[in-house]
């Protein structure tokens, strides 16, 4: 079974090596992370305050009654195809399957399907994921997706030992083609998110690497985002912005 939290789009990518990209967004439940540090403040159903990332709601198991269960990738299919009927050129639309986290699913028969489906009807694919569990690469058409890898820092308090996984990163980088890793980081956190992000980087396949603004507003992202800027150029990393943010806030399913 496939727990979808919500399938979304024509948008754009918001954000890492595809920013600014059409984009169709499959969004599943379930996290193995809660990443309370990020201090995105929000109500669960039942009326319980809590901090999260700026996506608790595929993450927090609470707004479980909300997801939508699919036992057969086709469903989800169907769901996406509807999105696309009127959209001229298909093909480039990226599916970017995301959550919550994504890789919780890899074993899942029909996500597996979900995936194969795209990859032979040219699409380009991108999985959006935490890159913090093991994952072996079996079939040949796996090596055909794109990872954003999106590892945290201990700004997310998440332990070290949960969040970092060599032995995966380097699985993934020397798996697939275009994979990379981006790091969100607020202005209060640079030195020490550097120090963490060359100790990450030791000991893995090179890669590009993005830096990104924290943030679920497009103040606080505008806060944050000169400060990580030049911290990108001082050390020869990449910036990312966070365009859906900035446009919408934290809004869902744009």
């Amino acid at each position: 079974m496939l727990e979808i939290n919500e399938i979304f789009g024509p948008t754009i990518q918001g954000e890492g090596k595809l920013i600014g990209s059409p984009s169709i967004f499959i969004r599943f439940g379930k996290c193995n992370f809660k990443c309370v540090g990020f201090n995105v403040e929000y109500e669960t159903p039942s009326g319980k305050k809590k901090c999260a990332c700026d996506s608790y709601y595929a993450v927090d198991i609470e707004f479980k009654d909300s997801w939508k269960s699919y036992d057969n990738h086709l469903d989800i299919v169907n769901e996406v195809d509807k999105l696309l009927e009127n959209y001229s050129y298909k093909n480039i639309v990226d599916i970017v399957i995301t959550g919550g986290e994504p890789l919780l699913y890899w074993n899942n028969k029909e996500f597996q399907n979900l995936i194969k489906h795209y990859i032979n009807k040219n699409h380009k694919l991108t999985i959006e994921t935490n890159a913090s569990l093991n994952i072996d690469f079996q079939e040949e058409y796996q090596k055909n997706i794109l990872f954003s890898m999106s590892v945290k820092l201990s700004n997310s308090l998440e332990p070290l030992k949960k969040r970092v996984n060599k032995i995966s990163l380097t699985k993934i980088l020397k798996n697939s083609k275009e994979s990379y890793l981006k790091f969100v980081i607020g202005d209060d956190f640079l030195e020490n998110a550097i120090n963490e992000i060359e100790d990450i980087l030791k000991d893995i396949p090179k890669c590009e690497v993005y830096l990104m603004p924290l943030g679920d507003n497009s103040k606080t992202i505008d806060d944050n985002s000169k400060e990580v800027v030049n911290l990108a150029i001082k050390y020869g990393f990449k910036y990312s912005d966070r365009l859906h943010i900035r446009l919408w806030d934290n809004k869902r399913g744009v």
